[in-house]
């Protein structure tokens, strides 16, 4: 079963993914790093030009110095799965970006497997792991 776990839980998972896909959107390095743990690890093997991350501040900071690629950005995520297991969760999710990048509109798909924690009654990030499932521009 995709969905799993306590739906107050699973709700909460899903604002934490609209809070990330928001926070891209808006450009905005302190939103988008309160969706992580302090101790968190982020992966994307198919842009080998962001080596893997660990930790909330290193987390942060790539991320910042990325975004200057990526002007006008739009993003979005949906849920595939949430499977919820007391204080942590492996979710599933779907992302679509829209940007310009050298004078040519380009889309994104891909997919996010995560991994969140639940900290003083607070969802995170705890891992994410991202893949391109399709470009075009």
């Amino acid at each position: 079963m995709p969905f799993t776990g306590p739906l107050e839980d699973r709700i909460a998972i899903r604002e934490l993914i609209d809070t990330y896909a928001d926070a891209v959107t808006q450009r905005d390095p302190e939103l988008w790093g309160s969706t992580w743990a302090e101790d968190a690890h982020w992966t994307m093997p198919d842009y080998p030009e962001f080596p893997a991350q660990t930790g909330r501040e290193n987390i942060v900071k790539l991320w910042t110095e990325a975004m200057a690629q990526y002007p006008g950005i739009i993003f979005e995520a949906y849920c595939g799965s949430i499977e919820v297991d007391g204080d942590t969760a492996k979710v599933r999710a779907y992302t679509s970006e829209v940007y310009d990048q050298d004078g040519v509109t380009k889309r994104d798909r891909g997919e996010y497997d995560d991994e969140c924690v639940k900290i003083d009654g607070r969802w995170y990030f705890q891992r994410r792991a991202f893949r391109n499932i399709h470009r075009q521009g």
